[in-house]
């Protein structure tokens, strides 16, 4: 993985850390106090713009790796767990952690939402990809082709931040069937722009915006190199495509997203990961996964501490060093006994109270985010069963036999010899290969699914009824008392 150095970027975090809710603080982009820089002087050249997108790499990685989203898809799906505590007090105790218990009973309140944080931090950056794009075209010391990639990978971090948002405070896009339903605020001018108080759009329109955006960077993308790290680490055209597949995919809009992955598989030049070396490429400390298109790594600082890394909420060093988040037999069990990925978990028996006796039970730690591990946003693997989910939704249950059948050979489960319950075979295989990747409560939403969690689950509401309000999270309140435009979701 590479390690992405702090000190360079913290000003720049500072600089940009100007929220959606803040908009009375406008004035603070056009002259800053004291011995800060304002944005017009540092953006004003190549080098002021190119720390600022590294900054902008660096603050959506803390969006999508801290704790709060990292673990949200699979713990609400049924994924996810809880370890037993190894506090002195509480030792062996199951509890649910402090900062997601709201989210996890299904309970986040508006008030005081558990996802406060990634909502403002999302709009942040949103605002700081805004201003990346606003200031580009004057550079006069960048060639059109840096001019132009400087813009394609912003706007795809764009749209990124947009499209996870929506998937998070807006239902699936097949909730109504036009869409008409609402979606977010989609931002495309920074606040410097002037005070507004946009409405959210209908999850139709927040989709075209999204698709429009991703489109026009395509457009733009050139072969010049902006930093000297790994492409694994950036927005590059194959990132760019497999994001864009994915929002295909919940728009449910099939010949887009069969095509869009299939250009993935043919032409990006990347390949599965072999079946003999499943389980040593994702046991492997420092690096990615050969078949990972994007990965946000780890932030090393200067004097070699590592901050960021998944390890911190799914790791296992011994039994009296792990951490919170393990997985759940529900999802244990759907493994075939051959199957190899059953290897990708660290069985351990820990001390748990049970009727406030010790009691010695199993707990699967994942082998994908141990070490060193960053955030694995997209992977081959993903496009595959993308392509074979909107081989589905164009009637063609065979190409999609012939998809699944790649992954499940790959990991030594029986082939599919028929077509019959094609739908739920595919799901089951999305949430067996991509378990802990943040799709499992995504799926749910987007098949119109109830939410089921069986073991482990210790809240006293363990499912949902589709639909529910409660697929969605509340818009934080204090957003809504800035914006007066901004509606909340039902139930909230």
């Amino acid at each position: 993985m590479k390690y992405l150095k702090t000190s360079i970027r913290l000003k720049f975090i500072m600089l940009f850390a100007i929220s959606f809710l803040l908009q009375n603080c406008s004035n603070f982009l056009e002259q800053e106090p004291g011995d800060k820089t304002s944005i017009t002087e540092q953006l004003k050249d190549k080098k002021g713009v190119l720390m600022a997108l590294n900054g902008l790499y660096l603050t959506l990685k803390n969006n999508v790796s801290g704790e709060i989203f990292s673990v949200y898809p699979d713990l609400q799906g049924g994924n996810i767990k809880f370890s037993p505590s190894l506090g002195s007090s509480t030792k062996g105790e199951i509890t649910i952690p402090e900062n997601i218990k709201e989210v996890y009973s299904f309970e986040d309140q508006s008030t005081d939402s558990n996802f406060k944080l990634f909502y403002t931090s999302g709009y942040s950056i949103i605002n700081q990809a805004n201003l990346i794009l606003e200031y580009t075209d004057a550079l006069a010391d960048a060639t059109t082709a840096e001019k132009s990639q400087i813009k394609a990978e912003a706007l795809t971090i764009r749209a990124y931040m947009h499209f996870l948002l929506s998937e998070v405070y807006s239902q699936n896009y097949g909730y109504t069937q036009d869409a008409s339903h609402m979606g977010i605020v989609y931002s495309t001018h920074s606040i410097s722009n002037g005070i507004t108080y946009p409405a959210r759009e209908t999850a139709a329109n927040t989709y075209s915006l999204i698709i429009n955006d991703l489109q026009t960077s395509l457009d733009l993308y050139s072969n010049a190199i902006l930093f000297n790290g790994p492409a694994y680490s950036y927005f590059n055209t194959n990132s760019t495509k497999a994001l864009l597949a994915r929002v295909y995919l919940s728009k449910k809009d099939w010949k887009n997203a069969y095509d869009t992955a299939n250009d993935v598989i043919e032409n990006s030049g990347v390949s599965l990961i072999s079946s003999a070396d499943y389980i040593s490429q994702w046991e492997k400390i420092d690096l990615p996964t050969s078949e990972t298109l994007l990965e946000f790594s780890v932030t090393k600082s200067t004097d070699g501490s590592v901050s960021g890394s998944l390890s911190s909420y799914f790791g296992y060093t011994f039994d009296t060093n792990y951490e919170r988040y393990t997985a759940s037999q529900d999802l244990i069990d759907l493994y075939e006994t051959n199957d190899i990925r059953k290897q990708l978990f660290l069985v351990k028996t820990l001390s748990t109270l049970v009727n406030l006796q010790p009691v010695m039970l199993n707990y699967y730690f994942t082998k994908k985010f141990q070490g060193n591990p960053g955030y694995v946003a997209f992977r081959l693997s993903e496009q595959y069963l993308i392509r074979a989910e909107a081989a589905i939704g164009l009637n063609n249950p065979e190409q999609a036999k012939k998809d699944i059948n790649i992954i499940r050979e790959r990991a030594n489960a029986a082939l599919l010899t028929t077509t019959d319950n094609i739908s739920e075979t595919l799901f089951l295989e999305r949430r067996k290969e991509l378990c802990f990747e943040g799709h499992l409560l995504f799926d749910i939403a987007r098949n119109k699914k109830d939410i089921s969690r069986i073991n482990g689950c210790i809240s006293l509401s363990c499912g949902l009824t589709y639909p529910s309000p409660k697929y969605v999270l509340p818009i934080p309140l204090n957003t809504l008392y800035i914006n007066s435009n901004l509606e909340q979701n039902e139930s909230y």
